[in-house]
């Protein structure tokens, strides 16, 4: 493992940390891509999908951690929130990661496709006055939001992501929470999510540890920076921001499919 090899995924887990904590999303969306492609492309290793998804969840657990930690002060965790959707959305994730066993690859990445289309199209819906509302008056519907994650939580664990640029959305567009709100309790809740998948992937033999490790070396210092970052960007730019990732993955996934 030579000195190129190390800064190729240090910089990759670097990245996808940053870009995770400042939007509030696991970081998968990224860095998966980025581990399947560009290693490859400097010459310095080429993971095969099972060891991309193996390493993006160890290092999706450790950068949701540095960016729960970077915004526990300030009210912007919402204790309740983070606890019904948690819940569901971990229950959701080991169902889905059970049955997606009885699908086809294609039928795997067809679910992932509706999935991001539907996060794509709900970013893109007009989000008037939610971030008006003191983050101490912040109000939501408790079984829908539960029920909601446990769908996503399904989704997410059939094509093993955390689900977090589905969460985004719904928090925003259907359960109207503030969008810092969004950011910091929907990287609780990823952490949640990514932790059945981290046991999995584990107990299952799918993680190469050495570059895991880089990335997590990476997630710890990059993801805090990114989640203070979010902190002082205005609040628009970050729904912009969000709606275009999720719409490029969205584009992609469904090119892949066709």
């Amino acid at each position: 493992m030579d000195f190129a090899f190390i800064i190729t995924i240090f910089l990759i887990g670097f990245i996808g940390s940053y870009i995770s904590g400042m939007l509030g999303i696991g970081g998968s969306i990224i860095k998966y891509p980025m581990l399947l492609y560009i290693p490859p492309l400097f010459g310095v290793a080429a993971f095969t999908a099972h060891e991309v998804s193996g390493i993006s969840a160890v290092q999706v657990l450790f950068a949701t951690i540095g960016g729960v930690w970077a915004y526990r002060k300030g009210g912007y965790l919402n204790k309740s929130l983070i606890a019904y959707m948690g819940v569901s959305i971990l229950i959701g994730s080991f169902i889905g990661g059970y049955g997606s066993k009885l699908l086809s690859e294609g039928g795997i990445n067809l679910t992932y496709g509706i999935l991001a289309l539907i996060a794509a199209v709900m970013m893109f819906v007009p989000k008037k006055g939610i971030d008006d509302i003191p983050l101490d008056q912040v109000k939501f519907n408790k079984w829908l939001a539960a029920s909601l994650a446990l769908i996503v939580g399904i989704g997410a664990g059939i094509v093993g992501a955390a689900g977090a640029f589905l969460l985004v959305p719904i928090m925003l567009v259907v359960l109207k929470i503030p969008t810092r709100m969004t950011i910091a309790s929907s990287l609780a809740i990823t952490f949640i999510s990514s932790i059945g998948a981290t046991v999995g992937k584990v107990t299952t033999g799918q993680v190469d540890y050495f570059p895991a490790v880089i990335m997590i070396i990476a997630s710890l210092i990059a993801s805090p920076l990114g989640a203070n970052a979010g902190k002082k960007v205005n609040t628009k730019v970050l729904q912009v921001i969000l709606a275009v990732l999720i719409a490029a993955t969205a584009i992609k996934i469904w090119m892949d499919i066709f």
